[in-house]
């Protein structure tokens, strides 16, 4: 009882610190907007510059970073549960790069020119086709099966990337594609919000729906089906699992761009503080991805450096030192 308070309190926190950066987020950028004004101009109907910014501009950006940023926080909490796994991240599935291959394949035949959405779609049609190849490759095998699959898919992923990297016949075609496989949220409008809410549901529900399975795999996959939870097969938490993560990862990433590092980390530092239950890790993660995610998008948007900073550098400057000091701590802890 004392765990779940504990937890509650944790997820009121990491809530009130959600909240409180999308107001800021709303609040502050790079052109000084009057927030009160520009919210009465939005109220009352009226297209003034600061409403412009705050509902064009600022509020789908501010949305897509909760979203993104709890999905990759969810879903690495989630993997490392099923795996048991702590080096677990999404981007093992290698839907990931399934999305990355869409988005690139939509730069290389100049579909881009087509419609502002066609880009996201293209992410998101790479990363189903991506989900559907590591479902049929996985079947009914076990958590090593899925590892060995997400690597495979992930390599020839990359793989197919690179080469329509090299047949790109314009530099400044290339640049684009670089730019974009960084991860950002620069430009994002209410259409991008709209092709990633789906996934977003559907795989938070799906995700959400194996809290308890995942407890019950802290003690073995034969204890967890002596219980009753059925591992494999359809309807099992193996499938729940990969089409909850691969429908979510792949929303977010057609239109971000690959953000790592969020889902590697973010489970790791909060799980000292939830007793080391998987079910209880599931929201807190939720929550402090969008925290990390809000913040690091502040400092891209905020830091006057040039040209903006890629959120998915960010991430991973941000990322890697944690990660290495908690290797460090982990090392002294077994020798």
């Amino acid at each position: 009882m004392k765990s779940a308070h504990k937890t509650l309190l944790l997820n009121a926190v990491l809530l009130t610190g959600v909240i409180g950066l999308f107001g800021a987020s709303l609040m502050w950028g790079e052109t000084r907007v009057m927030f009160s004004h520009a919210l009465a101009d939005i109220l009352a109907g009226r297209h003034s510059a600061g409403a412009i910014i705050i509902a064009r501009l600022r509020l789908p950006r501010t949305l897509l970073a909760v979203m993104v940023g709890g999905m990759l926080g969810l879903s690495g909490a989630v993997l490392q549960g099923y795996l048991r796994n702590p080096l677990a991240d999404p981007g093992i599935l290698g839907v990931s790069g399934g999305a990355a291959l869409g988005a690139v394949s939509v730069f290389y035949t100049g579909l881009m020119q087509v419609s502002i959405a066609a880009l996201p779609l293209g992410g998101l049609t790479g990363a189903l086709c991506a989900a559907a190849v590591l479902m049929g490759l996985v079947g009914r095998g076990g958590t090593l099966v899925l590892l060995l699959a997400g690597a495979a898919l992930s390599s020839f992923a990359a793989a197919l990337t690179a080469l329509v990297l090299n047949l790109v016949p314009s530099p400044y075609a290339s640049f684009e594609i670089m730019h974009w496989l960084m991860g950002s949220l620069t430009d994002r409008t209410f259409t991008h919000v709209w092709i990633c809410l789906p996934g977003v549901v559907c795989g938070t529900l799906l995700m959400l729906s194996a809290g308890r399975a995942l407890d019950a795999l802290t003690l073995g996959e034969d204890v967890a089906e002596s219980l009753g939870f059925r591992l494999h097969g359809l309807g099992g938490i193996q499938t729940r699992i990969v089409l909850g993560a691969a429908l979510a990862v792949g929303s977010c990433v057609a239109v971000s761009g690959a953000i790592g590092f969020v889902g590697l980390v973010v489970p790791h530092l909060l799980r000292p503080l939830t007793g080391y239950q998987p079910s209880r890790l599931l929201v807190p993660s939720f929550l402090g991805g969008s925290l990390l995610l809000l913040l690091a998008d502040m400092v891209v948007r905020l830091v006057a450096v040039g040209p903006e900073l890629q959120l998915g550098v960010l991430t991973a400057l941000l990322g890697a030192p944690v990660f290495f000091t908690r290797v460090i701590m982990l090392k002294r802890t077994v020798s």
